[in-house]
């Protein structure tokens, strides 16, 4: 994300300033003030412009930057570029509700240990305090939590942006992101998901124009679980809902990975639903499902076997 000296410069420069006045206020050396500043202007977060030999910095007027100035001029007796560094950001970013330590990690993919040690340093900074083992923002503090979205989203749109300049973001989380695209994206990080994506497991559905992909800097490909998350996110509607259907009864995905992986994407409910139509052979149908003598026929037309 961002470094401590590049939050240092955010909460620091004023429209106009000169990089050299910027390392002044800081007490930094102007190369070291110029490196975050470059940094910062590929983030979208400030830009420069020359003024004779020297470079004016103008911050962005992204809301992420709006958030972030607000804290710091209301706050000013704290230092917050000491508090938002290393996996600070990370742990603020999920604590959007009380939640314990575990389900912090949970959710972070972080150590027990590290979520511990982190909140002590904003407890013991008045931040966040704690109520029956549950972490939740003291005061006014949750702008910390919307600080922390504002920047993933904004640096998510900056890599959405670089690869396309049409793309929408589906779902997000810390460091991945789900993303619709006008055209194939073929940018570092992109990994193609949707129904095109099921042609890899020998279901060949009819595409749209529009093509979907997963960002994240952690994988080498969309797997068969993130891949029916993904197309419920896309379209929770009953065609799509069939799709996942016979995804599931093609693959063989394991069940508590793929309730795990719903938990992640905020889908366990439909998750389950689904689970309990192949296991009940459409007894519970529930919404947006078909009939279960509509799905044989369905599986049989992609030749995908049925459990008795």
């Amino acid at each position: 994300m961002l470094g401590r000296i590049e939050f240092e410069v955010l909460a620091t420069a004023e429209r106009g300033d000169t990089i050299t006045q910027i390392s002044e206020k800081l007490d930094h050396s102007e190369s070291y003030v110029s490196r975050a500043i470059s940094a910062l202007n590929e983030k979208g977060l400030c830009h420069t412009e020359k003024d004779g030999r020297r470079k004016r910095v103008s911050l962005s007027d992204a809301r992420v930057v709006e958030v972030y100035q607000g804290l710091v001029r209301e706050y000013s007796h704290i230092h917050f570029p000491d508090l938002l560094t290393g996996k600070s950001l990370e742990i603020l970013y999920y604590l959007d509700e009380p939640r314990t330590v575990a389900e912090i990690a949970d959710a972070s993919g972080n150590y027990r240990n590290t979520v511990n040690r982190i909140l002590k340093r904003l407890r013991n900074r008045g931040l966040v305090g704690s109520d029956d083992g549950q972490y939740r923002f003291n005061k006014d503090f949750d702008r910390l939590n919307e600080f922390a979205h504002e920047l993933v989203h904004h640096l998510h749109r900056q890599h959405l942006e670089a690869a396309t300049s049409r793309g929408t973001i589906l779902w997000e989380g810390y460091d991945e992101f789900l993303a619709q695209a006008e055209s194939e994206l073929n940018a570092e990080g992109f990994h193609e998901t949707g129904l095109a994506r099921f042609a890899v497991y020998d279901l060949q559905f009819l595409l749209t124009e529009k093509r979907y992909y997963f960002y994240s800097e952690h994988i080498e490909a969309v797997e068969p679980a993130d891949l029916c998350c993904h197309t419920l996110l896309i379209d929770d509607g009953s065609r799509y809902r069939s799709y996942c259907l016979l995804l599931l009864s093609h693959v063989d995905i394991d069940e508590s990975d793929l309730r795990e992986t719903a938990s992640k994407y905020g889908l366990g409910d439909e998750i389950n639903t689904l689970l309990r139509y192949l296991r009940n052979h459409g007894a519970h149908q529930g919404e947006r499902l078909p009939e279960w003598s509509v799905f044989e026929e369905l599986a049989a037309d992609y030749e995908v076997t049925l459990t008795e």
